[in-house]
């Protein structure tokens, strides 16, 4: 229980949020992939949706405008939530503030493999099924989560900038120092920083192929697990805030 309380207590170390990172990182891609086959999206991917947008205004692309704008505004809704939940717990010194978010998460996507199906038939204003915009929310509640928890330094959902940060450390070990450098100018990798990136990008690479497997072959309810092993993560801080939450929240947790 010790150990769950550091992977998404507010009080945070490199161990923890490396930990979690990881996690969350085979989440994202397990999602992201296993989300293509079943709504043909890539939804935590903003820059594509971006470039979706210039393209179809300029061609004139009315649906494909109106999905790119939901699935933008979708995401961005996501990450807000989070920085609402975070800082009405640090305001309440809570130590659930990363948690909060994270379960959020969990029940979103509990709701997604319940309703999924149902999901890709219902319309919305933004030429995309209520699916797309619900797995792009649930993106950007968990991407603004680690981005805050780790303080910028780690991202889970999308891997352009993991991939640049682990080429620029390549770059700085494959470096060829002159014998005669000072200790002081010589170009040195920073390891930890290389196997943080290198196991993000790994984590994120075994998740889609996890989720592609799963969804292709289970369907919707394969990611009822992995929002179970959310719940897991969240709970513990959660439990150690009962005596602080609100009297109507606190009511309806166990004695």
């Amino acid at each position: 229980m010790n150990q769950l309380h550091l992977l998404t207590d507010r009080h945070r170390t490199k161990a923890s949020n490396r930990a979690l990172g990881l996690l969350l990182a085979f989440n994202a891609g397990a999602v992201n992939a296993g989300g293509f086959l079943l709504v043909g999206s890539y939804t935590s991917h903003m820059t594509g949706f971006v470039s979706l947008l210039a393209d179809n205004l300029v061609l004139g692309n009315t649906a494909l405008v109106l999905s790119a704008i939901g699935a933008l505004l979708a995401f961005m809704s996501g990450a807000a939530v989070t920085a609402m939940l975070v800082n009405w717990a640090r305001h309440r010194q809570l130590r659930s503030s990363y948690a909060l978010p994270l379960l959020v998460e969990a029940l979103l996507m509990l709701v997604f493999g319940m309703l999924g199906a149902a999901m890709l038939t219902w319309p919305t204003p933004f030429a995309v099924p209520l699916a797309v915009l619900l797995l792009s929310f649930i993106m950007g509640l968990q991407n603004a989560t680690v981005t805050k928890m780790s303080s910028s330094q780690i991202r889970t959902t999308h891997m352009t900038g993991v991939i640049t940060d682990l080429g620029m450390e390549l770059g700085r070990a494959l470096y060829w120092n002159r014998t005669g450098d000072p200790p002081e100018h010589r170009v040195r990798a920073n390891l930890e920083r290389l196997r943080l990136f290198a196991g993000l990008l790994l984590m994120f690479l075994l998740g889609g192929i996890g989720g592609a497997a799963g969804f292709k072959h289970l369907g919707f309810v394969f990611v009822l697990p992995l929002a179970v092993i959310l719940c897991v993560l969240s709970l513990p801080p959660l439990w150690a805030d009962r005596a602080r939450l609100p009297e109507k929240i606190r009511r309806h947790l166990p004695s």
